[in-house]
């Protein structure tokens, strides 16, 4: 389902349109790293060419996807979440969203939003649903706020809580554009009880060779992406209370199965806040 109307006349048409096949793109590199098939030549030459610069760099991929996973789990079974609103959603692999909150509470809604025409041509894969609960997709831009809560209101219920999903998505919004507010627009509009859920790569002293890989990346790929420091990640959840262990690597926040061991700190830091 999608409100773009470049989409609808003749969707395979203007679809291929819209990929560019001669540029890496981050969703389809997102993917190779993940060891999907939803990729081209060009992502994977430039993806390899990232890994050169940063070797670790699938590992942070994989642990912004087990993030998600257990940030759901702990949403639905601790916090009786059952909506979620997930934007900026990738293309579809193993434990999307709907997977891990149906697999517990199969009457859970789910809306997915992405502007990646890839991720759009693939969205039949998130749009599979229990019986009781729904699943429905978005073709839209974060920055359109109004768009994306008028379209939601269809399958949620915007007066119960909400699980605001934005893993890996805010750092394609520069400084200019506003993110901190951007983020707040969404939470102001979501009822007490609502969590928000957050990915970033950072940048730090201790991690060079991520500086280079983004650097690498912002030259020859799309879209841009912005690094920020941890404390400005902390930022996005102000006025929210933030859960333990607050804003941190997501290969640490809330490992299973550490057996005492600390997880190797990755340059993907997460955290989930409750809105009050």
């Amino acid at each position: 389902m999608t409100d773009n109307p470049a989409a609808t006349n003749d969707v395979a048409v203007s679809l291929r349109a819209r990929i560019n096949t001669g540029q890496p793109h981050t969703a389809r590199i997102w993917n190779y790293w993940l060891g999907g098939k939803d990729n081209y030549e060009v992502d994977r030459a430039a993806g390899d060419q990232i890994r050169q610069l940063h070797p670790g760099i699938g590992e942070y991929a994989r642990a912004d996807r087990l993030f998600l996973g257990r940030a759901v789990r702990h949403l639905v079974s601790e916090a009786g979440i059952r909506q979620f609103l997930d934007i900026g959603t990738g293309l579809p692999t193993a434990d999307n969203t709907h997977e891990v909150a149906q697999r517990i509470a199969p009457e859970s809604r789910i809306v997915y939003v992405d502007n990646d025409p890839l991720v759009l041509a693939h969205a039949r894969a998130l749009l599979t649903s229990t019986p009781e609960g729904r699943t429905d997709y978005l073709d839209e831009d974060l920055r359109n706020v109004d768009a994306i809560l008028e379209h939601a209101a269809r399958t949620l219920d915007l007066s119960e809580p909400v699980a605001l999903m934005l893993l890996g998505v805010v750092i394609f919004v520069g400084d200019e554009e506003d993110p901190y507010g951007l983020v707040r627009q969404l939470t102001d509009r979501l009822p007490s009880g609502s969590h928000l859920v957050l990915s970033h790569t950072i940048t730090s002293p201790s991690m060079p060779d991520v500086d280079e890989a983004v650097k690498f990346w912002n030259e020859h790929g799309t879209p841009k992406l912005t690094q920020r420091a941890p404390e400005d990640v902390a930022r996005f959840f102000d006025g929210l209370e933030l859960l333990e262990p607050g804003v941190v690597s997501c290969s640490r926040w809330r490992p299973e199965h550490d057996h005492g061991a600390v997880p190797e700190e990755v340059a993907m830091f997460g955290g989930v806040a409750r809105k009050n």
